[in-house]
């Protein structure tokens, strides 16, 4: 007898939890062939919300990490991806990726992973300073995390991109809510399934899937998120700059018209990190 097969039914990654949109829409992705794949939630504006209030809820204690133990997860969560990285291949050949540029896209996505493991621990002596000052004071600058990043990934390197925005943020104790490539989403589909297997708690990183054209508005005014990092359009900064002067958060965008090549090292490093951290200076009386 002919067995048919069992469609996968993809899920959003929301609050360490499986999530369907909250209002229950989906829309279809084709795979190479252009035949019917799979139906990916269409995420809404509350869904964004509801994602805020997880990664809100994950943020005190991910932030009270050693950065030691930070670095050790996103070791780990790199050993996971090493593991499955034929499926995730499979996943980017469904959008047209080649076998050969699959596995050069999950390979640089693990080393990316490995990257900022390593930073984990040593961008605080980099980034934070003893100041001298004409005063008898003892002066110090140390970073902290900033709290809740939104994430605008773009339609290009659909895994790659989504890590190389995601893990910088983590690195230094912020939570994520990210956007993936609304045309080519299933590998971030894949991706939650990995971190919710991994020793990252839930509602650390949130990833979404759906049109950005509605969900960047409300990504911008939403008072939570502290900082948007991602690629966006002339429109969508545009959209994103009066929203974030609006509520007050940082914006860290690459111009999407000058695409970003993701795959050099010239995006990743310390000033990533940078991008999503704050400063505090503390004044301390010599002798005191």
């Amino acid at each position: 007898m002919t067995r048919l097969p069992v469609t996968k039914t993809p899920k959003c990654y929301v609050g360490g939890a499986f999530i369907r949109s909250e209002s229950g829409r989906v829309y279809p992705i084709q795979d190479s062939k252009g035949e019917f794949f799979a139906n990916i939630p269409q995420c809404t504006r509350k869904d964004l919300r509801n994602a805020v209030e997880a990664a809100a809820k994950a943020g005190p204690g991910w932030a009270r990490r050693t950065a030691y133990n930070r670095g050790q997860i996103l070791y780990r969560l790199a050993e996971m991806l090493e593991a499955r990285a034929s499926e995730m291949c499979d996943a980017l050949r469904v959008h047209g990726a080649s076998s050969a540029a699959g596995k050069r896209e999950v390979a640089t996505t693990v080393n990316r992973l490995i990257h900022y493991a390593g930073w984990a621990d040593k961008y605080e002596q980099l980034l934070g300073n003893v100041n001298p000052v004409a005063s008898p004071h003892f002066n110090f600058t140390v970073t902290e995390p900033m709290g809740i990043i939104g994430v605008l990934a773009p339609e290009e390197a659909p895994l790659l991109a989504l890590v190389s925005l995601i893990a910088p943020a983590i690195t230094s104790g912020n939570t994520v809510v990210a956007l993936a490539s609304s045309s080519r989403p299933y590998p971030s589909i894949l991706l939650g399934e990995m971190l919710a297997t991994s020793d990252l708690p839930g509602g650390v990183v949130n990833l979404l899937t759906g049109h950005r054209s509605e969900i960047l508005p409300t990504m911008a005014t939403h008072a939570h998120l502290r900082a948007i990092a991602g690629t966006a359009s002339p429109e969508e900064r545009k959209t994103l700059q009066i929203g974030a002067a609006d509520s007050m958060k940082r914006l860290a965008l690459r111009k999407a018209e000058e695409r970003t090549d993701w795959f050099a090292d010239e995006a990743a490093g310390l000033y990533e990190i940078r991008n999503l951290i704050e400063f505090k200076t503390t004044w301390h009386p010599i002798g005191a």
